[in-house]
């Protein structure tokens, strides 16, 4: 079973982005939290397959969240999901190393993008 970490301060973006998520991952494990800190916490107990970060979040925002994890765990899976498109903030996230960034709203075709990105780096156990 995949564990998969969804990071974002709206519940909303939570829902949507796991019932997608659900449609083109095999009975995933998906957990949730609501800010980085809460997400950091939940990362080192769950040590999940994949991280879904937001970077827009109150407290320890997407890009510190990107960066405690990997010092946590260098080879932590991300995924930025972000309505942030500005391309300086696209640019500085990009050079962390994260698996992909897409854009909000968070859709079936970008769930498709990503479960192949997902699929190719697991050989192809999603």
């Amino acid at each position: 079973m995949i564990k998969l970490l969804i990071v974002d301060d709206s519940v909303f973006s939570q829902k949507v982005t796991a019932s997608i998520l659900r449609k083109y991952v095999e009975e995933p494990d998906i957990q949730f939290a609501a800010d980085g800190w809460e997400g950091l916490k939940k990362y080192k107990e769950l040590r999940p397959d994949y991280v879904f970060a937001d970077l827009l979040m109150p407290g320890l925002d997407g890009q510190s969240l990107i960066r405690l994890i990997q010092e946590f765990d260098p080879s932590a899976n991300i995924v930025v999901v972000s309505a942030d498109v500005q391309n300086h903030v696209r640019e500085e996230i990009e050079k962390l190393h994260i698996l992909t960034f897409i854009n909000k709203p968070f859709t079936d075709e970008k769930a498709r993008i990503i479960c192949n990105i997902m699929k190719e780096k697991d050989n192809g156990k999603p």
